[in-house]
């Protein structure tokens, strides 16, 4: 414990953020890094308590609670305020291969775990961690750490999001050599396509992947496998394969009118767009007239719908409005949604706040969905809203509740169902009926021998963090079949 009585000698302060009206006239991340002395303080209101539910990723009431990387973070916020920067950036890499990422894009499992969270406010993990890794980049720390042997053994990584950075990093530092393809131009799956340059610098993902190259990584980008490559070949050519593609299948919107009609998006197709265009300099030439003076609906309440609020206000939008299917949630906390459970509460994020300081009101519009699209000569002009209700575990219609609202951008961020299947069938992976890659219950092999898979594919859409700590245990596994031991 850093200092006895911390946390009630500190309040929690969290990184400073460029105002919402002065963030929206560009893409740059927004977020800045307290000075050293604020770090120090926040670090020490951490307790060290007795049960660090923090990094426990243990099951409550069918809720996973606390990292499930299961960071050291006690032991590292110690280490931060002794002035012990790179002892705390020794024991954070010890469980998180990738902090730059989840110290900007994860939603902070272990905050919501913090004991000072249960009657006040928790400790900034979040921010802690990512003052950690930027500190070590900037003094040059993260050097590559290049496996003293080599096993002999090849592995291919398909796909570089979260979970294939993870895997290749693991089965790399293990001593294997490992190839990642990428069917995209650039590394980094959703981290590079999906979460918009301003939660996430590009640059940050570019920098690490020179670090995985210097420790011996090989990245293939434009290459997609299934289409571009035969598996089979994958197969002759190395000793184990590892898929880790995403759940990528989008799912639609069920919508009278809404086939063939332009001007309807998946969310995840709009942001790679905007993302591959900012990159080359050329929004205004390419996505910005979709956007600008435009009158934007956004179906989803999810990151990637508020993602796409803030990416349209960027653009120039004239309006931004948001449905959400569900109910508008409760301010607090629930009786059955006790700490150290994840808070079921509203949450505005940083789409939202934009929104209501550009346009004067908060854009979402609870219990709502789409029921009719209305196009001219192909075009999308309006939308038919309608409420909707629970009723027994079915979603209905209100009768009556209809509206019609102007749209010119309808941007679906639904969910996903799954994996896309052209590679599962050209492996000859069999599927679960959620549509991601079966596998039996805690492995992550497939039905295919030398074939496994991780992130996204093999769990479902879910977090970055999580896409994390399914390559490492991944990574455990396959070091197990190619060794017939393993030691990670």
């Amino acid at each position: 414990m850093g200092k006895i009585g911390g946390f009630l000698e500190y309040d929690r302060k969290e990184n400073k953020r460029i105002a919402p009206g002065e963030r929206i006239k560009n893409f740059l991340e927004f977020y800045d890094i307290n000075d050293v002395n604020e770090r120090r303080c926040q670090a020490a209101r951490c307790m060290d308590c007795g049960v660090p539910f923090c990094q426990s990723a243990m099951s409550l009431g069918g809720m996973v609670v606390g990292c499930p990387l299961h960071n050291l973070i006690p032991e590292w916020n110690d280490a931060i305020f002794k002035e012990q920067d790179k002892h705390a950036l020794s024991r954070l890499l010890k469980t998180n291969p990738f902090p730059e990422f989840t110290g900007r894009v994860c939603p902070a499992l272990c905050e919501k775990a913090c004991i000072n969270g249960e009657h006040g406010e928790s400790v900034t993990v979040h921010d802690n961690e990512k003052y950690i890794i930027e500190t070590a980049y900037k003094n040059g720390w993260m050097e590559p750490r290049i496996p003293k042997h080599r096993s002999g053994k090849k592995v291919a990584v398909i796909g570089s999001g979260p979970s294939g950075l993870s895997t290749a990093d693991t089965l790399n530092k293990r001593g294997h050599q490992v190839t990642v393809f990428e069917r995209e131009d650039r590394i980094g799956g959703l981290l590079m396509y999906g979460i918009p340059n301003m939660k996430l610098d590009k640059k940050v993902i570019s920098r690490r992947k020179k670090l995985m190259e210097a420790e011996g990584i090989i990245f293939k980008c434009g290459i997609d496998v299934g289409r571009d490559i035969k598996i089979n070949q994958l197969k002759k050519e190395f000793d184990a394969i590892v898929m880790c593609c995403g759940a990528k299948k989008p799912r639609p919107l069920n919508a009278k009118g809404i086939e063939g009609v332009k001007g309807v998006r998946f969310a995840v197709d709009f942001l790679t767009d905007v993302t591959k265009n900012l990159l080359a300099d050329a929004l205004d030439k390419s996505v910005a007239p979709s956007v600008k003076n435009k009158n934007v609906v956004v179906v989803g309440g999810g990151d990637t719908g508020n993602d796409c609020i803030g990416t349209s206000i960027r653009l120039g939008a004239k309006s931004v409005t948001a449905l959400e299917m569900m109910p508008k949630p409760p301010v607090e906390r629930a009786a059955n949604n006790p700490w150290p459970q994840w808070p079921k509460v509203l949450k505005t994020d940083y789409g939202h706040e934009e929104a209501i300081e550009k346009y004067g009101e908060d854009p979402r519009i609870f219990e709502t969905t789409v029921k009719e699209v209305i196009a001219e000569k192909g075009v999308i002009k309006k939308i038919v809203t309608v409420k909707v209700k629970f009723d027994k575990g079915q979603l209905k219609e209100v009768k009556g509740s209809e509206q019609t609202i102007p749209c010119d951008l309808l941007l679906i961020a639904a969910g996903f169902l799954g994996a896309q299947e052209y590679l599962p069938k050209a492996a000859k992976v069999e599927l679960a009926p959620r549509g991601n890659v079966a596998t039996e219950q805690d492995s992550y092999k497939t039905n295919v021998e030398g074939i496994f898979t991780a992130g996204d594919m093999h769990r479902g859409q879910s977090l970055v963090v999580w896409a994390i700590a399914e390559g490492k245990a991944c990574a455990r596994e396959v070091d197990d079949y190619l060794m017939g031991y393993t030691n990670l």
